[in-house]
């Protein structure tokens, strides 16, 4: 049997709503730890932030026979990379936080490594590995927040979508490729 949950009258809501409205979207109904969510969501985003350095610098520096065309897919997942630090950052903003762009924590609060790889398979690899740890770091964050944050869950749903098929096509390219390059 599902808990029906009570409707909170008019009048109540309209009292609520002008209470604290220097914070914004976070009303009295957050029920995540915002401290903690914020913290997830700054990590994400340096995640985010070295997986858009690494496609960059591999969309560059790709050179082969069949690099092209993967260098063009490279360029295309930075770009979506840097679509999701950008819906990651504003969020942090929505909850009352500050994005940490800071280049010098960049890489120690990132879940991915940023690896240059000196071929193009193991620059497949390489961002192949880095979107197998974003799955399953969504994934992690998404259990935690529960029903606790439905906007920021939907929002890393949605972001866990687009990596889920990053790596598909990564493993794609790398099955794609004649064996006689992938060792």
């Amino acid at each position: 049997m599902t808990k029906k949950s009570s409707l909170t009258d008019i009048q109540t809501l309209r009292k609520q709503a002008r209470q604290h409205i220097d914070e914004g979207a976070v009303t009295s109904g957050y029920a995540a730890d915002r401290k903690t969510v914020l913290k997830l969501l700054n990590d994400a985003l340096a995640t985010e932030i070295v997986c858009v350095l690494r496609y960059r610098r591999h969309y560059f520096t790709a050179k082969g026979i069949e690099s092209k065309g993967i260098a063009d897919e490279f360029l295309v997942h930075a770009n979506e990379e840097l679509g999701h630090a950008d819906l990651i950052a504003e969020r942090i903003v929505q909850l009352g936080g500050e994005p940490d762009f800071s280049p010098d924590s960049l890489a120690s609060r990132s879940h991915a490594e940023y690896i240059e790889a000196d071929s193009l398979v193991n620059m497949i690899k390489e961002n192949l590995i880095a979107e197998r740890i974003a799955i399953d770091s969504y994934r992690e964050m998404i259990q935690y927040l529960g029903d606790q944050d439905p906007t920021t869950r939907r929002m890393l749903e949605s972001i866990l979508a687009v990596e889920e098929k990053h790596a598909e096509e990564m493993a794609d390219l790398l099955g794609g490729l004649p064996s006689r390059t992938k060792g």
